[in-house]
């Protein structure tokens, strides 16, 4: 990307609201995917092409990291990238490129399974809570590493083993690590309350496509038979179904029409039922997700009259990473509704954001917000803390009144390609400014 990390942090985007939203938008490729296929390609001495590439600074942060290894990498299009790991140079981590992302953590598997070792300094990423590394180091420990954990974890064996290997949370990161982790192993490993989000099922058709042998996906237990060796390949990454949440939620509270082209449906199955609760109709048309205009959104009661309430957890409940979109349309939205973040006691602090807007929001506790609706919005002066909360601020900026400035904009350039540019296509007046 042509800005550096620090640039981001010094830019804001300047937001004009109130305008309905229309055109055809493309949905991206899935950052959450993209983060630990590019991890994989580690396991691998063959070269491998990966499509359908967000450009956005986690990736590229990343691709720091593989690069910083010893692999060959370059840039073969806007979106695509070929990845050679033929021989690494170290197995240690840069600690300055680790601090960034979270996603770091996820060549741990990869170091171990090929190479034996894997020092891994302690990954940053996303404020929104505590998130813990033991369902990785336990995994790996059953199937034969040895780890040394203090400021850094350093990780060592003679060979992983197949295992049974029972998560003791249905962590994303844990089940990708331990799925990579035991592709190598010699022998079976069957993980059990594995995660089986969209994109852990990414990750695992990518790594069958190189030669792994993985049974399971899309369920809650993987059966791995362990290979010697991984080949080449050319993979394209699936699209980002968080986006393409976000882009529904935002042709809904902005009452325009939005076509968005390039989706899995199937990926929206824990999505739609939510969004369905908050009044949002959408339309699907093969891979094509249609939002039509002019929405009247109205929460839909539970029966008997009662409050409902809109709740995460592991797939296939509504993904954590959604609850901040729907904070913002349930403001938009006719009746109240309690959300209930379950998974990180931090998510929901942006919510005084989105009071001193106009919301109509009563923050209970670090988890739970009560939304009453429709409020009028008003453009503020917002701060990003993190991807998702920024994205949040991102429409409900969008459908408020007058002028809104969201600064720290390198959290959202962190999970959403060029969203600036894309939405000035269907019509936002959005500027990216110094400062």
């Amino acid at each position: 990307m042509s800005t550096t990390v620090t640039d981001a942090l010094a830019e804001s985007f300047v937001i004009e609201g109130g305008r309905s939203l229309n055109g055809t938008i493309r949905a991206a490729g899935n950052k959450n995917g993209a983060l630990p296929i590019l991890a994989a390609c580690v396991l691998s001495p063959e070269p491998v092409v990966l499509r359908n590439v967000p450009r956005i600074r986690d990736v590229e942060t990343m691709v720091e990291l593989v690069a910083d290894l010893g692999a060959d990498v370059d840039w073969i299009g806007p979106n695509e990238i070929r990845i050679h790991a033929a021989e690494l140079a170290k197995t240690e981590l840069d600690d300055v490129l680790c601090s960034r992302i979270r996603a770091s953590v996820l060549l741990a598997g990869p170091l171990l399974a090929r190479y034996g070792r894997a020092i891994v300094p302690l990954p940053g990423g996303d404020v929104i809570g505590r998130r813990r590394l033991d369902t990785h180091i336990h995994a790996f420990v059953q199937l034969g590493a040895e780890v040394e954990a203090s400021r850094r974890y350093e990780m060592r064996t003679e060979g992983l083993r197949g295992a049974h290997v029972f998560l003791d949370e249905a962590s994303v990161t844990g089940t990708e690590n331990a799925v990579m982790a035991a592709v190598l192993a010699a022998g079976e490993t069957v993980i059990g309350n594995a995660a089986c989000e969209p994109h852990v099922q990414d990750l695992c058709r990518f790594l069958v496509s190189l030669g792994a042998h993985i049974d399971g996906i899309g369920s809650n237990v993987l059966r791995i038979e362990g290979r010697t060796e991984l080949g080449g390949g050319d993979y394209r990454i699936g699209c980002d179904h968080i986006e393409v949440a976000s882009f529904i939620g935002l042709g809904a509270i902005t009452a325009g029409e939005i076509a968005i082209e390039e989706v899995e449906p199937r990926d929206l199955v824990a999505i739609t039922p939510t969004f369905d609760r908050l009044g949002i109709r959408i339309e699907i048309e093969g891979r094509t997700i249609r939002v039509p205009d002019g929405q009247v959104l109205e929460i839909h009661d539970d029966l008997g009259g009662h409050i409902p309430k809109i709740d995460d957890g592991p797939w296939p409940a509504f993904p954590a990473d959604l609850t901040s979109i729907a904070v913002v349309v349930a403001t938009q939205a006719r009746g109240t509704v309690l959300v209930f973040e379950k998974m990180f006691e931090s998510r929901l602090f942006f919510v005084d954001k989105l009071v001193n807007m106009g919301a109509r929001a009563i923050v209970c506790d670090p988890h739970r917000v009560v939304v009453s609706g429709p409020s009028r919005l008003y453009g503020e002066r917002l701060t990003s803390p993190d991807i998702r909360a920024g994205m949040a601020m991102l429409l409900a900026s969008l459908c408020a009144e007058g002028s809104s400035t969201i600064g720290n904009i390198g959290e959202i350039d962190r999970g959403y390609e060029r969203i600036d540019e894309r939405l000035r296509g269907l019509g936002a007046h959005i500027e990216r400014v110094e400062g």
